[in-house]
């Protein structure tokens, strides 16, 4: 128990960011006696034990490393946090809840980094529903974020304090990795590329990532698996490097050579998805043809923007038809051992009406001359309509 004490008031110490000498300070001991209960020397009197509790904000239990279930209403609550937040998939279906239910886990369950990041990914994510990512051309025609406009968003300003107040006690793992993630795109939404780059720099190459550390993990049965689900997360990465190289080079392409690229992007999901069962990436594929619809139109390729606003609602119903059913699995050979999973149609939305509420759900700067001539073309009229159907 002492052991295990003195990690308890270590490892709280550092999540709050406090030295040895604040602790004895608010306890009115010495810092010697902190660094002694923190080597398992000795123990704190038990009548300090409530001071010390409060202190850090946590029950008395856990300093012992007693949960008495509290670990299970943590998950219970950061799982019920992350599923609200998944309805505001590009829309603000029920933001003001969600933020809500996440400070409230926080209050009961302070200093907890489950918790903490569940906030800071509601807050992330309430940006974009909220307000939108904007983005400029710079001088030499190159896609740049809005950082100006962006610094405004008072939740990614809270979000970005969270996500660096929890990078320094996370310990290496999912948690962080999804940290680390967010943390760079909000970096770089609001022009903080060096704080952007230093964390990348500290990351580790594709050979060291998850998935295809998972691949060298295993073998047999368990080793094919885990190829299939990198071939998937691979697929989904490599087509999403296209897309951000596409919008990137913005007036350094022409609509033509922006189409091809978007096709060769759906094309990657055709390879390892064949059969035509796509999972999850249905709903990404379906993005993807609404972009790719704009580019044809700027390229004089009429008949073929339709035919691309048909395949995403095409997409677009076969993932609504996925969502909610078990035991789905995918046709191609390469993926025999993955199951189908991530297929979740949030209450009161659908993913094919989006579709042209939200087109071409990327921040483009062509969009509001494309859209004022799209729009007036009956055959969109015909569109929007289907996407209702």
């Amino acid at each position: 128990m002492q052991i295990k004490l003195g990690e308890q008031i270590k490892a709280l110490r550092h999540r709050d960011g406090r030295t040895q000498e604040d602790l004895a300070n608010a306890l009115g001991v010495t810092a010697q006696a902190v660094s002694r209960w923190e080597k398992g020397i000795c123990y704190p009197d038990m009548e300090l034990m409530p001071s010390m509790a409060n202190y850090f904000g946590v029950a008395i239990d856990l300093l012992f490393g007693y949960d008495s279930g509290r670990e299970q209403k943590i998950n219970t609550l950061a799982e019920q946090i992350t599923a609200k937040n998944r309805e505001n998939n590009g829309v603000d279906v029920c933001m003001d809840e969600c933020i809500r239910m996440a400070r409230e886990a926080l209050i009961e369950f302070p200093g907890n980094e489950r918790l903490m990041y569940c906030l800071a990914s509601v807050l992330y994510n309430a940006g974009y529903v909220r307000y939108g990512e904007f983005h400029l051309i710079d001088g030499e025609g190159f896609n740049v974020y809005d950082v100006k406009r962006h610094r405004e968003y008072t939740e990614w300003q809270e979000a970005v304090k969270l996500y660096e107040k929890l990078l320094t006690t996370l310990q290496e793992g999912e948690l962080r990795h999804k940290a680390v993630t967010e943390l760079t795109q909000l970096y770089l939404n609001t022009g903080e590329h060096e704080k952007a780059l230093a964390i990348a720099e500290a990351a580790p190459d594709i050979g060291g990532s998850k998935p295809f550390l998972k691949i060298n993990a295993r073998d047999g049965r368990e080793k094919a698996k885990a190829c299939s689900e990198a071939l998937l997360e691979t697929a989904d990465a490599f087509a999403g490097l296209i897309i951000t190289t596409v919008l990137s080079y913005e007036q350094n392409m022409t609509p033509g050579e922006k189409a091809q690229s978007l096709q060769n992007a759906i094309r990657v999901f055709d390879l390892v998805c064949t059969g035509g069962v796509c999972g999850r990436y249905h709903a990404y594929i379906a993005r993807i043809y609404t972009l790719l619809s704009l580019y044809l139109w700027m390229d004089g390729r009429r008949e073929e923007t339709f035919e691309a606003l048909d395949s995403a609602l095409e997409h677009g119903r076969k993932y609504e038809a996925l969502c909610g059913k078990e035991n789905v699995s995918y046709r191609a050979p390469l993926l025999r051992l993955t199951a189908i999973s991530g297929c979740q149609k949030p209450l009161d939305y659908s993913l094919c009406e989006s579709l042209a509420e939200d087109w071409p759900w990327w921040s483009v700067q062509e969009y509001n001359p494309v859209a004022e001539e799209i729009q007036t073309d009956p055959r969109w009229t015909a569109w929007v309509e289907k996407t209702k159907g």
